[in-house]
């Protein structure tokens, strides 16, 4: 195993860009959007010195108790049944933790429950797996929702889809509906629109900055697409092309012009943007895994649903506790925290 140093990240990201299982929060990118964590590298070389697994790790630091958190977002990427290779990558992430003194480090790697093979593996490697019911408990959703292209084209994907959502799809064309790639110029209608979803269903909005971030750190590998109305901005989105997929990562839609249907219009141009880069795949990324018609978010896996993809269970989290008490002492002090923002948000709501 080998921690890389900022001048290797080049080979590190190559690497990773071209992995099945590469993704974009293991990018080398990433750091510089979640720029309030530290971040390391570590790789797993084969005798030739070439790169066969790769591991980036966020590293939060805990000031109070004098300790750190790992974290590697859909990590690692390699062969998830070499367990020599993972061996190696958890041995650099040893290291790791002795250098931040770290009490915990988490991966969820992008491999399904059923895959008993790899959950074996990481068992025997001694980390503790953890999956919670509805798919939100987790820090990355555990259900995602996925188009599987499989070399179609748009007409093949277009027919493939459910008779209800192409229909909906014709409404938003009908009635002029534009959706396009835009600038950094529409981000404040974007977050506008964001936080009127946030409302609506409920959900926290990240700032500003934090998008302009995402869109400058990740360049090409990522779009901001804005849905136009009789030339109104009505509804957005944030998707990644990266490692031959593309993530639905952010949506927002407005109170307005519903009728008219741009959101299938978006997903419908995203999906597109997958075909023409050949990827193998469209994300629509997190729905509940509870598929019950009266459950709160029935409704957003009813209109992923539309597009005729598969529903994907992930295995979960992968913790390896190395400082047990100051594991509990963290995970104490993070729900406090959680209790007091709930009393807040309450006292909020009642004024």
């Amino acid at each position: 195993m080998e921690i890389l140093s900022e001048e290797q990240y080049g080979e590190y990201e190559a690497f990773v860009a071209n992995h099945p299982q590469g993704g974009f929060t293991q990018s080398a990118d990433w750091r510089k959007v979640k720029n309030n964590w530290g971040w390391e590298a570590v790789v797993s070389r084969d005798a030739s010195g070439k790169i066969v697994g790769a591991c980036g790790v966020l590293v939060q630091q805990i000031p109070l108790i004098g300790t750190s958190f790992l974290y590697a977002p859909r990590g690692p990427v390699c062969d998830l049944h070499d367990r020599a290779v993972l061996a190696d990558l958890k041995a650099g992430v040893d290291a790791l933790a002795k250098k931040h003194r770290a009490h915990t480090f988490k991966m969820d790697p992008d491999v399904l429950m059923s895959d008993s093979e790899f959950i074996s593996i990481a068992k025997g490697l001694s980390f503790r797996q953890f999956a919670g019911p509805e798919g939100f408990e987790t820090i990355q959703a555990r259900f995602n929702y996925r188009l599987y292209l499989g070399g179609r084209s748009e007409e093949e994907l277009f027919a493939n889809l459910t008779q209800t959502t192409r229909r909906k799809v014709r409404i938003a064309m009908r009635n002029g509906v534009e959706v396009r790639p835009v600038g950094q110029e529409y981000l404040d209608e974007f977050v506008r629109i964001m936080r009127v979803t946030g409302e609506r269903d409920g959900f926290n909005v990240r700032p500003r900055s934090y998008f302009v971030r995402m869109l400058d750190a990740l360049g090409e590998h990522v779009r901001l697409y804005m849905g136009f109305y009789q030339g109104t901005p009505v509804c957005g989105a944030i998707s990644t092309n990266y490692a031959g997929k593309v993530c639905y990562v952010y949506g927002a839609s407005d109170n307005v012009h519903r009728d008219v249907m741009p959101n299938y219009l978006m997903q419908w141009e995203m999906i597109r943007w997958a075909v023409e880069t050949g990827c193998t795949v469209y994300d629509f990324q997190g729905v509940s895994g509870i598929l019950e018609e009266g459950h709160h978010m029935y409704g957003l896996y009813r209109f992923k649903k539309g597009f005729n993809g598969q529903l994907d269970e992930l295995a979960g989290e992968f913790d390896y506790v190395y400082r047990p008490l100051a594991c509990r002492m963290t995970d104490a002090a993070i729900a406090a925290k959680e209790k007091l923002d709930a009393i807040k948000r309450r006292g909020k709501g009642n004024r």
